[in-house]
């Protein structure tokens, strides 16, 4: 396995076979996506130890996702049970992708320590109007502290969790080799999020406009919310295209 450095223009190719590719299963892909949404929201109702199993599971969770977008891609239906791929590779595997989680799980927390110390609690903050308070975190250097720091901990985990399932590389290494990648990769990375950002803009304004001829909000809210499953079940579905093309590799092989 050989890293691979990709052009720019590379990027909204990815976002082109994303979009292509959830079109060819829209039903099973954002239904995975919803699978997987409904599962964090019923994880978000056990205070502390739900945010921590949901953060632990996200590694495993990206694989899946990342597995029944290369089932879409190759014209096979993607089944639920692509959801748990990083759990039906034997102990070793398994006791890998949950290491992964908790290294996550430990970067997020020590960003969100670090914000939390920087920000502090500032005098007025809870008299503070809703304009106030969004002037106050949009001008706030620990949220964009945060920001610049959630950069590298995604690029180490970016392609990690692929990395150790489909091609047997310890956690450690996985992190290494994705941060890497991610960095060769730069440039199209940045092309990718930039073009998938251009479409959440373009689609914001256009569902806005449809909610303001359909008049009604309970109206608006059935387009609304099918649509922004939609959109975010392409924009999961183009992640594996970053991975396929950011290492030269052998083909991986297919779950059964």
């Amino acid at each position: 396995m050989k890293l691979r450095t990709v052009p720019a223009s590379t990027g909204l190719q990815w976002v082109r076979l994303g979009v292509k590719t959830f079109l060819r299963q829209p039903p099973a892909m954002s239904g995975l996506f919803f699978m997987f949404m409904a599962v964090v929201s019923v994880l978000a109702l056990v205070p502390f130890l739900g945010t921590a199993l949901a953060t632990l599971l996200t590694p495993a969770v990206n694989l899946g996702l990342m597995s029944a977008s290369r089932e879409a891609e190759a014209g096979r239906f993607p089944m639920p049970k692509q959801l748990v791929t990083a759990l039906r590779g034997g102990p070793a595997k398994t006791r890998g992708m949950l290491t992964l989680g908790g290294l996550y799980g430990l970067g997020l927390l020590v960003i969100l320590l670090l914000v939390g110390l920087m920000e502090g609690n500032p005098e007025g903050a809870a008299t503070m109007t809703a304009e106030e308070a969004m002037r106050s975190m949009v001008t706030s250097p620990a949220l964009w502290f945060g920001l610049a720091a959630m950069m590298p901990l995604q690029m180490l985990f970016w392609h990690a969790p692929a990395l150790l399932f489909w091609h047997d590389v310890p956690p450690v290494k996985s992190l290494f080799f994705s941060l890497m990648a991610s960095w060769a990769n730069k440039g199209a990375l940045l092309v990718f999020l930039l073009g998938w950002t251009g479409l959440f803009v373009a689609f914001s304004v256009s569902l806005s406009l449809l909610s303001a001829l359909l008049g009604g909000a309970d109206a608006a809210g059935l387009i609304v919310y099918p649509a922004v499953l939609f959109m975010a079940s392409m924009f999961f579905t183009s992640i594996w295209f970053t991975f396929r093309d950011s290492f030269d590799a052998e083909e991986t092989p297919v779950e059964v």
